[in-house]
């Protein structure tokens, strides 16, 4: 069996691929509602101020900052009572010296005043007086027109993802529609004789289809439309109808299984059938997922390239490559103009983990939580073993530049 040759560093694999995408401009408009985790196509600008009135963040007493000044327990400042500030409306009272007005979280400050006095740092000595016992500054307690973002401001870039923060922020300055980049389109191949669907009997020498369902419930989670392809068997000429279909109709295409450098593995030749430039990396310098493909073609009637990767078929490496590399590669066909942050968490080893010197590893660990810490213990399992990762929170990273970690040594999850 040939050897994988220049096996590449992760980062500088990926890179060659990224350097030969084009995205397309492509866009549809949704109810802002809908948009969670869609990416906007173009930077959103505000209509409007936000907030669009000065309002109170207190429950409290609107007032003049001057007049509370020197207030205390011992020396209270007395204030008359105009009346309730009712809430949804524009006050119809405006405040002049040594005066107030009762006032509820969110209502909006009458004329005049410029701060708010918390309740509870008052005193009702009548239905038309109050005593003041603590002093307040200009602005205090108050949500001044345009604190959150300014007519004309530019409150979310294009390429951003929409997260729930920003579906509320929408919808605070009345955007109801938005524009959002079309949902890229991932077709999903798994190859093998040996391989069947999972909704069949199954006979000795068979193993059921994980690989299709694991990766689109992965593009399904970031926002793409995954294109499961029936399974293809050990044929160069299969695999090549299959995958000349889906590189037309599809935005990324997936193949798992027939990476490694074997006779019977036939992905890269095919890939390199497809159009050019072909394979730009076959073997990356990772463990699990060393046989990786990554390419770009030109579909025949196309003046662009489309990404092609070639996943190794054990169900472990296929999914943690994937989150290494096609995840990545959805984002920017997604129109992403910064990448995905991951969530991580620093642990503490539970045991010795050894590893190659050049090489990065992921090793899935299960997270056990120690006061406010977490300790990571390393689940071991080969790579065709898929509740490995079932079992496991996330994946611990030990870079290229180690020879191995120690008990006890700080390491990066990345969540699963």
């Amino acid at each position: 069996m040939p050897e994988f040759i220049d096996l590449l560093p992760p980062s500088e694999a990926l890179q060659l691929l990224m350097d030969l995408i084009r995205v397309r401009s492509e866009f549809e408009e949704l109810d802002t509602r809908d948009a969670i985790d869609r990416v906007t196509f173009k930077d959103v600008i505000a209509p409007h101020s936000l907030p669009s009135f000065s309002r109170t963040t207190v429950d409290g007493y609107a007032v003049r900052a001057v007049d509370t000044f020197g207030a205390s327990d011992s020396l209270p400042v007395y204030l008359n009572l105009l009346g309730e500030v009712e809430m949804g409306s524009e006050p119809d009272v405006s405040i002049a010296a040594s005066q107030c007005a009762l006032i509820h979280t969110g209502g909006m400050l009458p004329k005049g005043s410029d701060s708010i006095v918390m309740l509870e740092n008052t005193q009702v000595v009548n239905s038309d007086q109050i005593e003041v016992m603590r002093s307040v500054a200009v602005g205090e307690n108050v949500l001044m027109i345009g604190e959150d973002v300014r007519e004309g401001d530019r409150v979310i870039p294009g390429g951003r993802l929409l997260r729930p923060a920003e579906i509320g922020g929408l919808l605070a300055l009345g955007i109801t529609r938005i524009l959002v980049t079309r949902r890229p389109s991932v077709a999903i191949i798994s190859s093998g004789d040996e391989v069947i669907s999972p909704y069949s009997d199954i006979l000795p020498g068979q193993v059921r289809d994980v690989n299709t369902y694991t990766l689109s419930a992965l593009t399904e989670r970031l926002g793409a439309l995954p294109v499961p392809h029936d399974i293809v068997p050990d044929d160069e000429d299969a695999l090549y109808s299959a995958a000349f279909k889906a590189l037309r109709e599809c935005d990324l295409v997936v193949i798992t299984a027939g990476s490694s450098a074997s006779t019977r593995d036939l992905t890269a030749s095919v890939i390199n059938r497809l159009g050019e430039p072909g394979v730009v990396s076959h073997g990356v310098n990772v463990r699990p997922g060393k046989p990786t493909i990554l390419a770009a073609c030109v579909p025949e009637g196309h003046d662009f390239a489309k990404p092609v990767i070639g996943l190794p078929g054990n169900p472990v490496s296929a999914l943690v490559i994937a989150t290494l590399f096609v995840e990545p590669v959805i984002d920017v066909l997604h129109g992403m103009r910064s990448p995905r942050i991951r969530q991580r968490v620093l642990a503490s080893l539970a045991v010795n983990l050894a590893s190659q010197s050049g090489r990065e590893d992921w090793v899935p660990v299960k997270l056990i939580q120690k006061g406010g810490s977490y300790i990571a213990d390393p689940i071991f399992g080969k790579s065709n073993l898929i509740f490995t990762l079932a079992r496991a929170d996330g994946l611990a990273h030990i870079p290229s530049a180690a020879t191995g970690l120690n008990h006890g040594d700080e390491v990066e999850v990345m969540l699963l």
